[in-house]
């Protein structure tokens, strides 16, 4: 399904009652959710977050602390991503990712 907004065609790649996730390129998407409805919230207000997959979050978590930011702890979800933030001065959320290789991990 193709959903134009605006004179952009955007292809969706999932969609229910209260989420969408649409494909801008091949390794880009910007979802769009209820926040009432998601299992993580919104960024209070403050901003975006944007997100990002990464093949090893250990290692983007490392370099993270390094450059002297403070990320959250690694987070497993139970859709299978392990999830770090860190936010910017503007309050906008930095969101790396990565499949959860440990399936008998839960959120």
């Amino acid at each position: 399904m193709k959903i134009v907004y605006a004179g952009f065609r955007l292809q969706v790649t999932t969609s229910n009652e209260w989420f969408v996730e649409f494909r801008l390129n091949e390794v880009s998407r910007l979802s769009v959710a209820d926040e009432a409805r998601a299992s993580i919230g919104s960024n209070n207000g403050k901003g975006i977050t944007i997100t990002l997959e990464v093949d090893d979050i250990e290692a983007v978590h490392l370099c993270l602390r390094e450059a002297g930011l403070d990320p959250t702890p690694i987070k497993y979800h139970v859709w299978g991503a392990r999830v770090v933030h860190v936010y910017d001065p503007e309050g906008n959320r930095l969101e790396f990712w990565s499949p959860n290789t440990e399936l008998n991990r839960t959120a």
